[in-house]
This record gives structure tokens, sequence and C-alpha cells, in this order.
């Protein structure tokens, strides 16, 4: 793909090693203070609100979260504007014969070292928390 921005580029990047399960090339892609909030707000996922700050806190969001599933991430549309992106993104996450839907914007932004300080991630975490749990109780 040819890609109009770096921030482009850095948010395909991630999407690729997200699904590789790379951790050591994904958590490259991030400054040391970089802040990731998946989704945004209060959820499970992250019980204050606040999100993960710094690679340490990063880090183990990719253990907690991106480890444990083995997802499908299409990107349906990619809007790249200066040094931010945003991204139109469909994900399937398969955890043992559980299949979760979920559709997400991403918005990822770059610093002037070409690397991410940023990603947002809108998505209704209750609508997912609702789709497993109907599925667990067939």
């Amino acid at each position: 793909m040819n890609y109009q921005t770096k921030a482009q580029e850095l948010s395909f990047l991630s999407r690729d090693y997200a699904v590789a399960k790379d951790k050591e090339n994904w958590l490259a892609l991030f400054a040391k203070d970089a802040l990731v909030q998946d989704p945004i707000g209060k959820s499970p996922l992250d019980p204050e609100g606040n999100g993960h700050k710094g690679i340490t806190a990063i880090e183990k969001f990719y253990d907690t979260v991106i480890a444990n599933g083995n997802i499908e991430f299409t990107i349906v549309e990619s809007i790249p504007c200066a040094n931010e992106c945003a991204n139109y993104a469909q994900i399937v996450n398969l955890v043992g014969d559980i299949k979760i839907e979920t559709k997400m914007i991403v918005i990822y932004r770059i610093n002037s070292n070409d690397k991410i300080e940023s990603l947002r991630a809108f998505w209704d975490y209750q609508k997912m928390e609702k789709q497993l749990n109907e599925m667990l109780s067939n």
C-alpha cells in the first residue's frame, strides 16, 4: 500500500504487528510516554478510564488484551491528516470457540520522532460484552 503519511503507515504497522502477535515490534512503534486508550473511557480493560500511559503500561495492555486472542483486523477505511490517522476497522476476535465481532474507529497520533504518541480506539465495550454473554448462554 502507498501510505499518504507516516501516521497512516504506523497505524497499519500497528495492526499488522498486533495480528501477528509481534509484541517487540508493536511496542517499538510507541513513544516512551505514549497513551493507549482501547476503548476510550472506563471499562474492565481500564477501570479508571485514563488509558495506559508509558511503555510498561502499554506492554501490560498487550499481554492482557492482544496476546490472549486471535484477531482478524480489517481496516475498512483509512483517513490520514497531518500527524494523525483515523481508521474505521472491523475486528473479529477468536478466543477458543468464541467469535466476537467489533466495529471501531481508531485514531493514531505520531510525534516528531515518528513514534505513536497516542492510540485512541472508539468502540462499545458493553455491546461486545452483551455479544459474548449471548454466545455463552446458547
